[in-house]
């Protein structure tokens, strides 16, 4: 779960230009910053955080810090903490759904999350195309055309990391060019995905895929299976039905 955390008090800082603070707000509303990308920037932002929080609440936004994990981000005020009977206020950036496939494979990769730190060691998880294609075309409908299959897997690819969720990772030998490309795994996906939706994944897995054998069977075209009882009667319902409470959304 996000936390802040308190930055050493060395009872002499100087005071910090508004600029400091401008440059660390417009990093946080281009995305989350990573401690390993510039430790500078991180030690910065941790010990400017109650400012930052300031600065950030009059945009209707809160700064989220794990220092755990190493990552910062910007998530908007939850209805529930707004001030009763203050107007709404808009939202800085607009949500849109994500597509049922790119929500598919974000849950795949969150489960691979959970097993690659219940191993320990390592802390970056790396996964090549071919692991992730491998993951997604379990819940795929068996297709004669496994180019045209590929394509669409590499599709869903980019868009989780035009997202921010993967990271294409540079190529480490000669023969790249015969090398499936690889990708980092954001861990910032354990703060969209938390544990207690983790819990309810693999009901909603199994649904999808009793879903997907049965218009397999009768060959008609393939929907996101609805993840309760509830919603039986929505064939297009997402695996997603809303965003978690992080706040992360599909930037425009």
């Amino acid at each position: 779960m996000s936390q802040t955390v308190d930055a050493p008090d060395d009872g002499q800082a100087p005071a910090q230009s508004p600029a400091s603070l401008s440059t660390l707000a417009i990093a946080l509303l281009k995305g989350v910053i990573y401690r390993e990308d510039d430790e500078g920037q991180w030690g910065h932002l941790l010990h400017l955080q109650n400012q930052m929080r300031d600065y950030v609440s009059v945009l209707g936004l809160v700064l989220m810090i794990d220092p755990a994990e190493g990552y910062a981000y910007l998530r908007s005020i939850p209805e529930a903490e707004e001030d009763e009977g203050a107007a709404r206020m808009p939202r800085l950036v607009a949500r849109r759904p994500l597509s049922f496939h790119v929500s598919l494979l974000l849950a795949l990769l969150r489960q691979q999350l959970v097993r690659f730190d219940a191993v320990g060691g390592e802390t970056r998880l790396i996964l090549s195309r071919n692991d992730i294609a491998s993951m997604l075309q379990t819940f795929l409908p068996e297709s004669s055309n496994e180019v045209r299959q590929l394509g669409q897997i590499e599709t869903y690819i980019r868009r989780v990391t035009e997202l921010g969720f993967l990271r294409p990772m540079a190529p480490d030998s000669a023969d790249a060019a015969s090398t499936a490309p690889r990708y980092e795994v954001r861990r910032i996906l354990k703060a969209y995905i938390d544990a207690d939706w983790l819990a309810t994944l693999d009901e909603r897995l199994e649904a999808y895929l009793a879903h997907a054998r049965s218009l397999e069977q009768t060959d008609e075209p393939l929907a996101a299976a609805p993840a309760t009882s509830e919603q039986a009667a929505e064939p297009d319902a997402q695996l997603f039905p809303d965003y978690a409470d992080a706040g992360l959304i599909d930037r425009e």
